[in-house]
């Protein structure tokens, strides 16, 4: 039980999804989280006034199980599987969270004060979330992908479009966390 409950390295995580991709790849399917929303929205009828959910979705609909399996997992591993143990932080790191307004060092992956109910529910924490949604949304779309279909998918069957857009997801997490979040929080 003790494997289970500590991070996996990267010679047991990684060839369990070389091995899912290759399976993906053999079977002809590619994965992706965000066409799971376009088969949904197909599946419900939108298909009707919008073109772009007018396609076969009885094709996709075994990617449903994907976020299926991801609502499950993530239930299971924080209610069963949690390993309640404080992180080791830098010192650089207390100070600079510190400077940003941040308490509780070390004792929670999701803090208080960017994912309490309070900080969701306020203008700012909404504003921030109906923004970023059509960043997000507007961003797949226009990459052609979500982050997981690109950087597992796309990279596992050498795209270079894949490649370009996990170099513009890095670059703009690096954008984000290093100008915008100072400013924003």
């Amino acid at each position: 039980m003790d494997y289970i409950l500590q991070p996996w390295p990267w010679y047991v995580s990684g060839p369990c999804i070389a091995i899912v991709m290759y399976l993906l790849l053999y079977f002809g399917k590619t994965f992706g989280m965000s066409s799971n929303l376009r088969t949904m929205c197909a599946m419900g009828g939108a298909g009707k006034r919008v073109a772009f959910f007018n396609y076969d979705w009885q094709n996709h609909k075994w990617n449903l199980v994907v976020v299926l399996g991801a609502i499950v997992g993530g239930f299971i591993a924080h209610y069963l599987l949690s390993n309640p143990i404080n992180m080791d932080l830098s010192e650089a790191t207390i100070k600079d969270l510190s400077a940003l307004g941040f308490s509780d060092f070390g004792q929670s992956l999701l803090p208080p004060e960017l994912f309490s109910w309070d900080a969701v529910f306020s203008i700012k924490g909404i504003s921030i979330l109906v923004v970023g949604g059509f960043l997000v949304g507007f961003g797949t779309r226009y990459a052609g992908g979500c982050t997981s279909g690109h950087a597992i998918t796309g990279l596992s069957s050498l795209q270079l479009p894949s490649l370009i857009a996990v170099i513009g997801f890095f670059v703009g997490g690096l954008i984000m966390i290093h100008l915008i979040f100072p400013i924003l929080f």
